[in-house]
């Protein structure tokens, strides 16, 4: 006896009227149309059966705090950092874990079951270290939720910056984190990425770095982020996120840098919603987009993931840990509209975050984790197209979240009663 079998059901890679049977917590048979007894039964109608959305790149002690303790009104990167500052004082813990437990709950509503999540470990007293980690206990049931150390005020700027990170790191921290951008100089920026790297290596860590978050195509510390990894036999273990300065940078420099990069074998990752958001502030016209260079760093074989970044707060005033929202934003900021494309985005905010994480037993194959979200679409571009409705969310073989399909109801004469926005094919 199965505990679930999903049936008639399509999947990313193109298959369809498949099955997925469960027993256990895992999935243990992919199939078309088998039949089988289960103490549950899913008929998933065509519609699309994705393995979980995952967020590579999201600030989790700073959502859902916007207006604190005022509003950007720049809309730029460095007053939101400012505010941040002017916010941590007020910060408890409480608040933190209240805060961050509301958001992994819009998260799991959205299929959204994995976050890599930075902490700012800039204050000595690491009441977001603390926070986090207690919510990472809480939802270790029903999310995997990874911490990066992420010294926010810079590793050398900031005093204590580097025994403030190792401390978070010995209390339960997983990943270590950097901004070598917002150190004093570019010569600070250096040796804080090889001070970091080093301590990984020691360790075993992985690294996720915010790098080169800047319209300067002169900040350049992703080449030596690239150098370091290779230096210390880091490859495959190591991300570059935002990287918005490769946007602005001259071809001929960024054909070298993507090389390097792809021999380093760094992870990427882009935040579409907020590199828009930032990026360009300082421009008149044309302006920039700000994204770094996502078709570019795919073809030269490197794995790149979509972030959500932030959510209502001091750098964004909207989100709400839709995943497809932000997949539909990179889509359109890379102009990434073919076929294989749109697909590669989707795959952006699936399996590839799920990569740089290393998350185990993920995915849709026999012996994966039964971790799958139900969508109200097709495939995945028409995902995007539509921000799916998250028909139904499972999490180890058992239903966590669910929803009714979206559907308008037209009264005009003479037209049909209701209406749906699916492909006719």
């Amino acid at each position: 006896m199965l505990d679930l079998l999903v049936s008639n059901a399509s999947l990313p890679d193109g298959r369809t009227g498949m099955s997925v049977a469960v027993r256990d917590g895992r999935i243990c048979e992919v199939t078309p149309g088998l039949q089988a007894p289960a103490h549950e039964q899913l008929d998933a109608q065509g519609g699309l059966l994705s393995p979980p959305f995952v967020d590579a790149h999201f600030h989790l002690d700073s959502a859902l705090t916007y207006g604190q303790p005022r509003v950007n009104q720049s809309g730029t990167l460095l007053e939101g950092i400012a505010l941040w500052g002017e916010l941590k004082p007020q910060l408890t813990i409480d608040a933190i874990i209240e805060r961050a437990l509301h958001y992994c709950d819009w998260a799991v509503a959205r299929g959204l079951l994995a976050i890599r999540s930075h902490v700012d470990t800039s204050q000595p007293e690491l009441l977001t270290v603390q926070a986090l980690l207690e919510v990472q206990r809480r939802v270790a049931p029903y999310l995997d939720l990874q911490l990066v150390a992420f010294p926010q005020d810079g590793l050398l700027r900031a005093p204590g910056g580097l025994d403030n990170l190792r401390r978070a790191l010995d209390m339960g921290v997983d990943v270590v984190g950097g901004i070598p951008h917002f150190e004093r100089t570019q010569a600070q920026g250096a040796e804080s990425i090889r001070l970091l790297c080093e301590l990984a290596a020691a360790q075993g860590r992985r690294v996720d770095m915010h790098c080169d978050e800047s319209d300067d195509p002169h900040s350049r510390h992703v080449e030596t982020l690239a150098f370091e990894t290779q230096r210390l036999g880091l490859q495959g273990r190591v991300t570059g996120s935002h990287l918005t300065s490769l946007h602005s940078m001259d071809n001929d420099y960024a054909s070298k840098l993507i090389a390097l990069m792809a021999e380093a074998e760094l992870g990427v990752v882009a935040n579409p919603l907020i590199n828009i958001t930032l990026q360009g502030r300082h421009d008149s016209y044309p302006k920039r987009r700000g994204m770094t260079r996502v078709p570019e760093l795919l073809a030269a074989g490197l794995c790149v993931a979509f972030g959500q970044d932030c959510v209502l707060d001091p750098w964004y005033s909207l989100g709400s840990a839709d995943m497809l929202e932000v997949a539909h934003m990179g889509l359109h900021v890379a102009q990434m509209t073919s076929q294989q494309a749109m697909r590669q985005c989707f795959d952006a905010i699936t399996r590839q975050p799920a990569q740089l994480l290393g998350l185990q037993g993920y995915g849709l194959q026999a012996g994966c984790h039964a971790d799958f979200v139900l969508l109200q679409a097709r495939h995945p571009a028409e995902a995007i197209r539509l921000r799916a409705t998250r028909l139904a969310v499972y999490r180890r073989g058992r239903r966590i979240a669910s929803s009714t399909p979206a559907q308008s109801q037209l009264e005009l004469a003479q037209r049909p009663a209701s209406v749906h926005f699916f492909d006719a094919g």
